[in-house]
Formats: structure tokens, C-alpha cells, sequence
């Protein structure tokens, strides 16, 4: 069974997908829909909301990204760059031994299912360049600013 919520932020809708067990989306939406939440996603929305207000600044929960091995290598290594820094696509390479990876970390991080919870927002070019982002490049600058990593 899958289980919904929706956010509304300030930079738009969140739509929170469970399967009454983990939490394996997140994703930016242009509208709201239908709702069928439960414990997961109520936990999720409370969380994010609270990241939002800058109350947060790590998540508790139970999270089940679907992708390659490769891509969960990926997800699992972004989990680790701290509220309110950066790094770039080689230190993420480098943190998983995959040295000549660098477009497949680009890759893997556009295909992130569970946004801001997994932070690949977090993750810019080596020369400091934003660079690309699945939920549009201006909601990547806005939460690098909301986070105090980007002080422009």
C-alpha cells in the first residue's frame, strides 16, 4: 500500500511517499493532490516542516531509496555531509573509491528519490558552481542559503 502527504514550502509542494514502513519519496511537485497519510509520512511532514522553520537539522527516519547499488552507495555517502556545508561531486567520488566516477555521482544524484532528507542539495561543482539540481536550481540555491552554506 502506498501511503501520501503533502508539504507546502516555501519554495512549493513536497509530496511524501511511504509504504507504511519506510519513507522512499520525496519529491517536489507544482501542485498538492490527494492525501492517504500515515505514521510515516506525518513523521516525515512534522520533520521537514520543522527543517523548513530552522528547527532541524538532522532527520530521524526510516528511509528506503529504490535505485542501483551504485546509486545507494551514492545516497548513503551524501547522508553524511553535515547541515550547512557543501562538497563537491570528487569528494563524493572519493569517499566511495569510485575516483573516476564523477558523471555517475551526477547521476545518481539527480535520481535521488528522497529530497532534502537525502541532502544531494548539498552537493555543488569543485570551483564552487551550483550546478544542477532535479528540483530546479533555484530551490538548490534557496536551501544552501536557508542552511547558511551559500551566503550570497
Amino acid at each position: 500500500m502506498i501511503n501520501q502527504s503533502y508539504l507546502l514550502t516555501q519554495i512549493g509542494f513536497l509530496r511524501i511517499l511511504s509504504n507504511g514502513k519506510f519513507l522512499y519519496q520525496v519529491q517536489f511537485q507544482e501542485t498538492d493532490g490527494p492525501e492517504d497519510p500515515d505514521q510515516i509520512t506525518e513523521w516525515t511532514r512534522t520533520q521537514l516542516s520543522e527543517y523548513f522553520d530552522g528547527n532541524r537539522h538532522h532527520f530521524n527516519l526510516p528511509i528506503q531509496p529504490v535505485g542501483t547499488l551504485f546509486e545507494q552507495k551514492v545516497w548513503k555517502a551524501l547522508q553524511n555531509i553535515s547541515y550547512g556545508t557543501t562538497c563537491s561531486y570528487s569528494d563524493v567520488a572519493h569517499q566511495i573509491d569510485a575516483n573516476q566516477s564523477m558523471q555517475a555521482i551526477g547521476n545518481a544524484n539527480a535520481k535521488n528519490p528522497i529530497a532534502i532528507i537525502i541532502p544531494c542539495h548539498r552537493v555543488i561543482a569543485k570551483d564552487g558552481n551550483l550546478s544542477g539540481y532535479a528540483g530546479g536550481i533555484e530551490r538548490k540555491e534557496w536551501l544552501l542559503k536557508h542552511e547558511k552554506a551559500l551566503l550570497l
